[in-house]
C-alpha cells in the first residue's frame, strides 16, 4: 500500500537529543508526540523503531532533511513488532534497501509474512486499523538479521548498540544500549511517558504481559545504569531511577485494581472503567483541569481497555478461580 507523505516540515518533527541521536516524531495517525523514531548519525547510521505503516514516508522525509539517503542507512532495528514500533519496517526496508533490519528472534518470522500478525490487528482494531496502523509490508527474509538474549549492532568508529531481551509487555521486545551516548532505548517495556505532564502509564496489552517478567525486565534495565532512557512513546527521560520506579509501580497498581475487578466478576467494559476511575488522580494529564486533547491522546497511546484485557488474560492464567 502506498502513503503519501502529509508534508510536514521536518524542522517541526526532529528534535536534536545529542550525541548525533535525533528524535523523530512519526506522527501517528496525524497526532504529535505519541511515538518516536529514533536516528543515530552514526557512521552507520541506524533508525531504531520506523512507526506505523503510514508513518514511513514522514520519517523518510526526515531522514532525508538529516543526510541520510536511500542508500546511506545501515541497519533498522525494532525493540518489537508491535505495528506502532515496527509497521514501517516493510516499507522502510523497500526505500532504504542498504539497511539491514534487526529484530528479536521471535519477532523476525512475522516481518517476513506478516499475515498472522496484521489478521490478529484487524480482529482487535477492526476498522480503525488502516487509519491507526496501515498495513505491515513484508520485509525479505534475506535482509532480516535476529538477536537473541542479547546481541550487538554495529554502528561503525568503535560505536554500538547491545540489545537485551526484555519481555513482559512482549515476548519479542529487546531494549537497546547505545555505548557512546549511554541512551536505553526502553520500547514499551517500561510503559509509556507524557512529557506535557510527566505522567507514565503502563503498557500491558494482550497476549504477552506477564507481571513478574515485566518487573524482571525493569530490573534489568536499572542494572544497566543507563545516562537516559528514550521512550518510544514519548521522548528522553533523564531521571533513569525514578523513572524505572514509578514504572513498576504502575503496572503494580493496575495489576491489582485489575485484579479487584476480577474479582468483582466484572466484564471488560466494566472493568476497565472501574480501573479508569481508580487510577485517575494518578495522572495530572487526566485532571478535571487539564486540556481534553492530552487525555484523549494519553488513551490514544496507553489504552485502558487494551490494557486491563492484558492484564485479565495473565490473571486468567496464573490466578484461576
Amino acid at each position: 500500500m502506498d502513503y503519501a507523505t502529509p508534508g510536514y516540515d521536518p524542522a517541526d518533527i526532529i528534535t536534536d537529543l545529542g550525541h548525533d541521536v535525533f528524535q523523530i516524531d512519526t506522527r501517528m495517525a496525524g497526532y504529535d508526540g505519541i511515538t518516536a523514531g529514533y536516528l543515530i548519525r552514526s557512521e552507520r547510521p541506524c533508525l531504531v523503531e520506523t512507526g506505523t505503516a503510514p508513518s514511513a514516508p514522514i520519517v523518510a522525509e526526515a531522514l532525508a532533511s538529516l543526510g541520510i539517503g536511500p542508500m546511506d542507512l545501515a541497519t533498522v532495528v525494532v525493540t518489537h513488532i508491535h505495528l506502532d514500533h515496527a509497521g514501517g519496517t516493510g516499507d522502510m526496508a523497500a526505500m532504504f534497501p542498504a539497511a539491514e533490519v534487526v529484530v528479536h528472534e521471535l519477532g523476525a518470522p512475522h516481518l517476513a509474512d506478516p499475515t498472522l500478525l496484521m489478521a490478529s490487528a484487524r480482529r482487535v482494531y477492526g476498522d480503525r486499523l488502516d487509519a491507526l496502523f496501515g498495513t505491515l509490508a513484508p520485509t525479505p527474509r534475506d535482509r532480516i538479521r535476529t538477536v537473541e538474549q542479547t546481541g550487538v549492532i554495529d554502528l561503525g568508529g568503535g560505536r554500538r548498540l547491545d540489545s537485551h531481551y526484555s519481555p513482559g509487555h512482549a515476548k519479542h521486545h529487546v531494549g537497546l544500549v547505545d555505548s557512546v551516548s549511554g541512551d536505553l532505548y526502553v520500547g514499551d517495556a517500561a510503559g509509556v511517558y507524557i512529557p506535557d505532564t510527566g505522567d507514565m502509564r503502563p503498557a500491558t496489552p494482550p497476549p504477552d504481559f506477564d507481571l513478574a517478567v515485566a518487573l524482571e525486565s525493569l530490573q534489568t534495565f536499572a542494572a544497566l545504569q543507563p545516562a537516559r532512557l528514550l521512550f518510544s512513546h514519548f521522548g528522553p527521560v533523564s531521571a533513569v531511577g525514578e523513572a524505572l520506579d514509578r514504572s513498576a509501580a504502575e503496572i503494580s497498581v493496575w495489576v491489582e485494581e485489575t485484579r479487584r475487578a476480577r474479582r468483582a466478576r466484572l466484564d471488560l467494559d466494566h472493568a476497565a472503567a472501574m480501573v479508569a476511575e481508580r487510577t485517575r488522580q494518578r495522572y495530572a494529564a487526566l485532571a478535571e483541569d487539564a486540556d481534553p486533547g492530552l487525555a484523549a491522546k494519553v488513551e490514544q497511546i496507553s489504552p485502558t481497555a487494551a490494557n486491563v484485557a492484558g492484564i485479565m488474560r495473565f490473571l486468567e492464567k496464573t490466578e484461576p478461580s
